[in-house]
């Protein structure tokens, strides 16, 4: 009876998972310039002739794109999913002038995290790709004041967006170590001791030796990398890790999510927090390393705030033109976007929210995500 119960949810997020799919599909994704085998997500809907022509383009959302996608195969197995992974990578390629780097390190750790799992779970070869970006991040730490990467070149401001998902990446293609130091950077500098929230970021040490600013922002997706990267590091037997994982589960459920669902971040760059978050909780849930009843209860709590945020999500999602529209805060119902209005405009290195925030493709994304995390705890 048990095993019918767990399948029976199962198969409800798989079929979200999919509508899902299929909406952000229809919607968004078109071939990039008429060449064949490659595939780009359009930014907006509905959109501009400016949006279907790719005239701006959001690296990093469609690293998340790709990811999406990668998460479909797994949940199917499907050959057109896996031909999709590699149309959208060749697409990024194409768009980016045939190069996987650009001038910021957070963008180019989503698409590292990106590539290493098409690889691991698509067999889409990216090793090479791989490499150049292994080596970017390298380079790109800064022990002669402190320690951390930079969120872009030549810049001196470091957070948790660039410096958590890189540090993955690097756990995940080899380099621990770095991750290992990495992740000890992210807790003597970014944890808020009152609340055990990640903050946004802090410029370099001052040439006394003293803390340089702190941003004490708390984004929902900085609480979603660390708690991916302390996972991931989970499996190296430093108990450390696991309790790590554990605070800031604790820390998520008590300061940024009402009754269980995480909250919004509007459109534009925003509209992905949310579900990075939901993405790294559903890996601490089923991949966060240890035995015993605490480490139990952690995984539980994980569990917990990705099927009560993804309930959330779908309950307050709208069916346009036959396809599902999801909001940009899970607690109220979406918005169904026209063709007036202000429009998301990339900002002193960001891109703000349209008017109607449902209208970004990130926003679509981040709520595909919901339903993949969900499918993915409740299996």
């Amino acid at each position: 009876m048990a095993r019918m119960a767990v399948t029976g949810v199962e198969s409800v997020w798989a079929q979200r998972a999919a509508a899902a799919q299929e909406a952000v599909t229809e919607r968004h994704i078109r071939r990039l310039w008429h060449i064949p085998t490659t595939a780009l997500g359009v930014c907006a809907y509905p959109p501009t002739r400016r949006d279907r022509m790719f005239a701006s383009w959001n690296f990093w959302w469609q690293a998340h794109l790709i990811d999406a996608v990668v998460d479909a195969h797994v949940r199917t197995g499907s050959a057109e999913t896996a031909a999709l992974v590699h149309r959208l990578i060749r697409g990024h390629l194409v768009r980016n002038g045939f190069h996987v780097a650009n001038q910021y390190y957070d963008d180019m750790a989503w698409l590292a995290l990106a590539l290493e799992r098409a690889q691991r779970l698509v067999g889409i070869d990216t090793d090479a790709a791989q490499r150049k970006l292994s080596v970017e991040f390298m380079r790109a730490w800064v022990p002669e004041v402190g320690g951390g990467i930079p969120w872009r070149r030549s810049d001196v401001f470091l957070n948790a967006p660039a410096n958590g998902p890189a540090a993955i990446f690097l756990a995940r293609s080899g380099n621990r170590p770095r991750a290992r130091e990495m992740s000890e950077w992210l807790q003597s500098r970014l944890v808020d001791a009152d609340t055990g929230l990640i903050d946004d970021g802090v410029d370099p040490n001052l040439p006394d030796g003293s803390p340089g600013k702190l941003h004490p922002e708390k984004y929902t997706y900085c609480q979603g990398v660390v708690i991916g990267l302390e996972t991931e590091l989970s499996a190296d037997g430093d108990s450390r890790h696991a309790e790590r994982v554990g605070s800031l589960v604790q820390a998520v459920a008590e300061h940024l999510s009402h009754d269980g669902v995480v909250q919004g971040a509007g459109g534009g760059d925003g509209g992905l927090f949310a579900g990075i978050l939901l993405r790294y909780l559903a890996f601490a849930a089923t991949s966060l390393d240890g035995d015993g009843h605490v480490h139990d209860e952690v995984r539980a709590a994980a569990r917990d705030l990705v099927l009560a945020s993804a309930e959330a999500a779908w309950k307050g999602s709208r069916t346009v033109d036959g396809h599902v529209l999801f909001s940009a805060d899970w607690s109220r119902d979406a918005v169904v976007p026209g063709q007036g209005g202000g429009r998301a405009r990339f900002v002193g290195g960001a891109v703000t929210s349209s008017d109607t925030p449902e209208r970004d493709m990130s926003v679509q994304v981040s709520g595909w995500m919901a339903m993949e995390a969900a499918w993915s705890v409740s299996r």
